[in-house]
């Protein structure tokens, strides 16, 4: 089991649609990268991901998820707990055009493991709230080299 929980589909057309946008907006990277906010809003929660820890067991980092501000695509080489903070569903599109929703129950932990080899994704909220995690990712588990 590759994900927490599994949904039901989206009607045809919106994961193309959501593809198209998540591959020309945000770029490809590590899951660890620290993302500075494009234009930075007091008050206004802004997508992104911010170091915490790390050693060479583990690396943690926080990910916030705003409305309407997907998470650049990305893979985890290496399975890891999520603890929601502030939960919420997220919609994760696969760059192959697959999609389910997650849902993070806040001031709960999940495990979920290392994605397939050479799939990407990203997450995208399409609620009204930012959903905040903590992720803490293990090292040297996955069969992959130990980057984020």
């Amino acid at each position: 089991m590759m994900h927490a929980r599994i949904f039901p589909s989206a009607p045809r057309g919106f994961v193309p649609a959501v593809v198209a946008i998540l591959a020309a907006t945000v770029p490809v990277s590590g899951c660890g990268e620290a993302r500075e906010p494009a234009e930075p809003n007091a008050g206004a929660a802004t997508t992104g991901r911010t170091p915490q820890f790390e050693n060479e067991y583990v690396q943690v980092w926080k990910s916030v998820i705003a409305p309407n501000q997907p998470l650049e695509m990305h893979r985890h080489d290496n399975p890891r707990a999520i603890i929601a903070l502030k939960g919420g569903t997220l919609t994760v599109v696969s760059d192959a055009g697959e999609r389910h929703d997650m849902t993070w129950e806040t001031g709960r932990a999940y495990w979920l493991e290392a994605d397939p080899p050479g799939e990407l994704h990203g997450d995208v909220n399409e609620g009204s709230e930012p959903v905040e995690v903590i992720v803490v990712q293990l090292k040297g588990v996955g069969g992959a080299p130990d980057t984020p």
